[in-house]
């Protein structure tokens, strides 16, 4: 296998380093750092260094170089940190970051921004040269590096990048292995995370070699069989733990050792250990831990796991038609058939459970976004802020979780800027002077609620409605808090007094809205003036299987979100209501419900039942109202087909779903079906939608 074959795993693994050294950057206490933390760091800028090289990426190796050494004399106490050392590693990283982009699509990176934080790095390095210079390079070591199973072309990258990490001193070279002795201060852990973004654990191994005082040598025949390495001919005064000895020259053999010291003694070496290099064998540590990774994770592209979700997708279809071709048989003459079939279904639903949770990734791959974000606008807005996570373990599907960021982000930079207050004007409330912001996340049934809270200001209603009327809004007085509070999402709307480069323009809270719709959720707000505010997005944990309520209308079957469906009920004449024009109201325990009448809203033609039909109360994005069906046919898993892609976009349907006879059925949804003002104008498209995607 070639090289460049490893290329995606290292930008894939690239960019975890970079997220962690972030993370580490930012939780770094700068008057009294951890030195974990600060290892950490090291180690990721030094293992990143090593893959750049590998691939030959200069420009993004000698960014970590220099970053390296600057984090070099941090951990080793010669350098002591302040706030512009920190902002200017994280600086780095978001270069190395541009920079990795740069490869990863083929492109050179900007050469005027590297060029600058080379020398940003250069300078602050020679504010301390004198006292780094003083406590010198570090000890050290000669390590036995066998690599197996590589091929050729790639055993003369990899001799070259462990060059990069000390010299070498000997190397043997075959088909299919290279193994070296190298010199370096670099410790075993960080070359073998090194080779790791070429090669498996399992084809690393790293040994210290044993160090054998020098001996005089006599003539003798080496043993054809002996590996000779070669070893520095200077003396050193310690004996480390592990070095080559010295060779046995054809001819000669070996005699014991002399004494080091009066006083002290050293047992004689047997020739045969000094002419043959002891195999490195794997620690008892070094095994577990390459099994332990190797069975941990397995990377795999999206697009074969979307795969399997389709074929899941089409046997659950399968799977349906089966069981409504049985449900006619006789329970009595088919019971093993019966059987059969029910334990494919069960079967068949936790195969699609399993496959759906390989989807699943948690929140904090959303959530690890925002300490940076939080720490680089708080500085901007000269504002103290801490920034609180909660759920991150919480599970959503990755279609969603790449979709909720840009939501979230304008949520997070809302509570910055408009309400969390100065930390003056917190203090003159009686307040802490730092600011706190929560993001949480948590399971609720079939859904994921997040919460972005802040203990700021909170919403003005007064303010609020002055600017709805201002902008020729119909507002009422009458209006709850709730209904107030969403008037904040409407488009264009803004209660900030100057546009800045942060808000203001009132375009941010609209598109959170129209985005988290369109992930069929729905977004609620609580606020308490001089309290805080908090925003709660709720979503489905995935858009791939849904868990529909069946309900007919003449011939035609609709599916309805089951999360949605709030109860169902036969009406009473005396629960019904005239409203304005044709329009009516539906009274249950004593609350008056907006009825849609789902035959006329579609204009679905044929004779409608004569027991008055079922009502199904939904509710979904804050929107509750009856809707008006006439049969209720049952619960069924169905499998979510994009319309917009297959045909168009259908007013009041938001996808198509296949049953088990193999007719099509549209999934509706809840929230736009309520605002449908003029349902003749749709109703030609959607008879004409319905017989086209069942053609």
């Amino acid at each position: 296998m070639e090289l460049n074959d490893f290329s995606q795993i290292f930008f894939s693994e690239a960019e975890e380093l970079l997220a962690e050294m972030e993370l580490h950057l930012l939780q770094l206490d700068i008057a009294a750092p951890d030195i974990e933390q600060l290892n950490a760091i090291f180690r990721a800028a030094h293992s990143l260094k090593g893959g750049a090289g590998t691939f030959g990426f200069d420009a993004l190796q000698k960014t970590t170089h220099l970053l390296e050494n600057l984090l070099d004399e941090a951990r080793s106490g010669e350098r002591r940190l302040n706030r512009a050392t920190v902002q200017l590693l994280l600086e780095s990283k978001d270069i190395m970051q541009n920079q990795l982009a740069a490869y990863r699509a083929s492109q050179p990176p900007d050469e005027a921004r590297f060029q600058y934080i080379c020398e940003a790095l250069r300078q602050i390095a020679l504010e301390a040269a004198e006292p780094a210079a003083i406590a010198g390079d570090a000890a050290e070591a000669e390590l036995c590096i066998t690599l197996s199973d590589i091929e050729e072309g790639e055993q003369t990258l990899l001799r070259q990048e462990l060059e990069n990490l000390g010299s070498l001193r000997h190397q043997e070279q075959t088909s299919k292995s290279l193994k070296v002795v190298l010199a370096t201060a670099t410790p075993a852990d960080d070359i073998r995370a090194v080779l790791g973004f070429v090669l498996n654990d399992t084809q690393i191994a790293i040994e210290p070699v044993v160090a054998v005082p020098a001996a005089p040598t006599l003539t003798a025949e080496p043993e054809p069989t002996a590996s000779v390495l070669a070893a520095p001919s200077a003396p050193t005064s310690t004996v480390p733990l592990t070095a080559p000895a010295p060779t046995a020259s054809p001819g000669t053999s070996t005699a014991p050792a002399p004494t080091a010291s009066p006083g002290t003694s050293t047992a004689p070496v047997p020739a045969t250990s000094t002419a043959t290099s002891i195999p490195p064998a794997p620690t008892p540590s070094t095994a577990p831990r390459a099994a332990s990774q190797e069975s941990s994770s397995i990377r795999v592209a999206v697009s074969k796991v979307d795969q399997i979700i389709n074929q899941v997708g089409e046997l659950i279809i399968t799977q349906a038609m089966l069981s409504q071709l049985t449900q006619t048989l006789d329970n009595a003459n088919h019971d093993a058939l019966l059987n059969c079939v029910a334990q494919m279904e069960r079967n068949t639903r936790e195969l699609q459970e399993s496959v759906m949770s390989i989807r699943m990734m948690p929140m904090d791959y959303v959530f690890s976004r925002f300490p940076r974000l939080v720490h680089d606008l708080g500085s901007r807005l000269d504002k103290e802020i801490e920034l609180t996570l909660k759920g991150g373990s919480a599970e959503l599907d990755k279609s969603l979780i790449e979709r909720i960021i840009d939501p979230l982000t304008h949520l997070v930079r809302n509570s910055l800027d408009h309400g969390i207050e100065a930390k003056a004007q917190r203090i003159a409330q009686g307040k802490p002077g730092t600011g706190n912001l929560t993001l949480s996340a948590e399971h609720h049934g079939g859904n994921i609620v997040i919460e972005v809270t802040d203990d700021g200001a909170g919403l003005n209603r007064e303010k609020i409605l002055a600017k709805a009327r201002s902008q020729g809004m119909s507002i009422s007085d009458t209006l709850s808090d709730d209904e107030v509070w969403m008037l904040i999402f409407a488009a264009g709307f803004s209660t900030a007094e100057s546009v800045t480069d942060v808000s203001g323009r009132g375009v941010g809270m609209d598109v959170v809205r129209r985005n988290i719709l369109a992930m069929g959720g729905h977004v609620e707000v609580q606020s308490r003036q001089g309290k805080g505010t908090t925003v709660r997005i709720l979503l489905p944990l995935t858009l791939a299987i849904l868990d529909g309520m069946l309900v007919r209308v003449a011939e035609e079957i609709y599916v309805l979100p089951l999360g949605a469906v709030m109860e169902s009920l036969m009406p009473q004449e005396e629960m019904l209501y005239r409203y304005v024009g044709d329009e009516r109201l539906l009274q249950v325990r004593g609350e008056y419900l907006p009825l849609v009448m789902l035959r006329q809203r579609f204009s679905v033609s044929g004779q409608a039942p004569s027991d008055n039909g079922i009502v199904v109360i939904v509710q979904s994005a804050g929107c509750r109202y009856a809707l008006w069906v006439d049969q209720l046919i049952g619960q069924q898993q169905v499998v979510v087909k994009n319309l917009e892609q297959n045909y168009r976009k259908v007013t009041g349907v938001s996808a198509a779903t296949i049953l088990g006879d193999g007719s099509v059925a549209l999934i509706l949804d809840v929230v736009e079906l309520a605002t449908l003002a003029h349902p003749q104008e749709n109703a030609d498209r959607l008879r004409v939608s319905q017989q086209e995607v069942a053609a």
